[in-house]
């Protein structure tokens, strides 16, 4: 016996026209969303684009399945056997999964990204200010709560807080 062989799954780009059709690119002929759903069953990849503007429309796709699925009921499924229902739409639902948790991946590590030049435009706009010698808001409340830990000081010594002015009432320029 020689090696074992191990194919890789074929790869499928569908590409949808304008009027809705899907067309096979691999196989070159137009294909359905059962069609689309029956690749993934034996294990193929798929990717759909739009025919004009090339974006992929995988995911939207593979919602498209998973509804009308859902739609010709599961009860069909499980009129045929809980084994069929298994086989039929475990390997849609992993491929779903999968395809879906990409724009999760992609989401944190964009929300990673933004945190880190949040905080690099923060710091560089505190070195700004320190060379231009203004006060920053982090500045100021350092200073605020100095004068806070000083006013309490000074209140346990007894020494009394030094009375307000009350604004002078101004005259009307004439």
């Amino acid at each position: 016996m020689g090696p074992a062989v191990t194919t890789t799954p074929d790869r499928h780009l569908i590409k949808k026209y304008a009027n809705r059709k899907l067309y096979d690119t691999r196989i070159s002929r137009y294909i359905t969303l059962e069609g689309i759903a029956q690749l993934v069953r034996e294990g193929h990849e798929i990717k759909v684009v739009d025919r004009d503007t090339g974006h992929d429309l995988t995911q939207v796709t593979l919602s498209q399945i998973v509804l009308s699925q859902e739609k010709n009921g599961p009860g069909r499924l499980v009129d045929a056997g809980g084994e069929a229902l298994h086989d039929r739409g475990q390997a849609l639902l992993d491929y779903v999964r999968k395809t879906l948790a990409v724009p999760a991946d992609l989401k944190n590590q964009m929300d990673r990204r933004r945190e880190d030049f949040e905080e690099r435009a923060d710091e560089a706009i505190e070195r700004t200010l320190r060379r231009l010698r203004i006060p920053s808001h982090t500045d100021i409340d350092r200073i605020n709560a100095r004068l806070d830990r000083m006013t309490a000081q000074l209140k346990r010594l007894g020494v009394a807080e030094p009375a307000t002015s009350r604004p002078r009432k101004r005259k009307a320029a004439r």
